[in-house]
C-alpha cells in the first residue's frame, strides 16, 4: 500500500513520535520489509487499523445471553405506557422542543 492511500489528497502535516526499544525498531523494520513497504507507511497503517478496531469494539454493543432474552421480550410484549413514562416523554420534548 502507497503511503499516500493512507490519507488520500491530504498533506500530512501532523506529527507523532514514539520511543521504541532497538529490539521493537528491528521488528518493525522486518515486517515493513517483508511486505515492501516503507516503515512509515508500515507503522501509520497499522495504528490506524488498531485505531478502527478500537473504536468498532467500543460501539460495538454486546449484550449477555440473559439480556439479550430481555431485549427481545421487550420488544415482542412491550409493557403498557404508565403515567412515569408518559412525563417522562414529555420533560423530553420539552427539553429538546421535539
Amino acid at each position: 500500500m502507497a503511503e499516500s492511500a493512507i490519507r488520500p489528497g491530504r498533506t500530512r502535516s501532523e506529527r507523532l513520535e514514539a520511543r521504541v526499544t532497538a529490539a521493537q525498531k528491528s521488528l518493525i523494520e522486518r515486517a515493513a520489509a517483508l511486505q515492501g513497504r516503507s516503515v512509515t507507511d508500515f507503522v501509520l497503517t497499522s495504528v490506524q487499523e488498531a485505531a478502527r478496531r478500537a473504536i468498532e469494539d467500543h460501539q460495538r454493543f454486546d449484550l449477555s445471553v440473559r439480556d439479550s432474552e430481555a431485549f427481545v421480550e421487550a420488544l415482542l410484549d412491550p409493557r403498557p405506557v404508565n403515567d412515569r413514562l408518559r412525563e417522562t416523554v414529555n420533560r423530553y420534548r420539552r427539553a429538546t422542543g421535539v
